[in-house]
């Protein structure tokens, strides 16, 4: 298994949702170049943060990466024009817990991390174990009235990063660049196959869900 690939799988599930035409627009309209981009929802601290997660999560190997499609400036815009404020709370509060860990763990700031050091730190809070992972996804199905003071920094650090990881995943996969170019693409598609063999699919991928 690559690295993409075992990173993109480090245990605790995710969920999808078929993106609007505004929010694939929103991603369509996301050329800034990632060394110049001025983020709109995210600090500068924020911005390093999510650069380096999701390079890490999505790296450019015989394919894009999460960075040549501007992920990070597509989450600064959801974050900004798409995600209603108490969401826009909770993930400062777990990007702020973020950086304090990195902190904790380096002795530096984040904004002085490299990418290394962010993957030892990120992959610490996702290779754990099964029942570990239950615990988690309980924690975080719960609404955050019943999270208790002890629960808290936990349930707030992993609501920031799932919350990357998501939007990295989403971003990437639903960008003009990887639905024209790495997934299977037909601008003028056919009829549709609600069921067929792997073996039918060209290259084994999923039909791109860019228009």
């Amino acid at each position: 298994m690559d690295r993409r690939t075992a990173l993109k799988n480090l245990s605790i599930s995710l969920g999808y949702t078929v993106a609007a035409p505004t929010i694939f627009n929103m991603l369509s309209s996301c050329t800034a170049e990632a060394s110049g981009w001025k983020p709109l929802f995210l600090s500068a601290d924020e911005k390093h943060m999510i650069t380096h997660l999701a390079d890490i999560i999505l790296p450019v190997t015989d394919t894009p990466g999460a960075l040549d499609v501007n992920v990070p400036q597509f989450l600064d815009l959801m974050y900004a024009d798409i995600e209603k404020e108490y969401n826009q709370n909770i993930f400062k509060k777990g990007a702020l817990l973020f950086a304090e860990a990195f902190k904790a763990k380096f002795n530096i700031e984040v904004s002085e991390g490299t990418k290394v050091q962010y993957e030892t730190l990120f992959a610490s809070y996702f290779k754990i174990s099964e029942a570990t992972e239950t615990s988690v996804l309980k924690l975080q199905n719960q609404p955050i009235e019943n999270i208790t003071s002890a629960e808290m920094d936990s349930y707030l650090l992993y609501k920031f990063l799932l919350s990357v990881r998501r939007y990295t995943l989403f971003g990437y996969y639903t960008s003009e660049k990887v639905g024209e170019t790495v997934l299977n693409y037909d601008p003028i598609p056919g009829n549709q196959k609600g069921c067929i063999p792997i073996e039918d699919v060209p290259n084994g991928n999923a039909w791109s869900l860019y228009k």
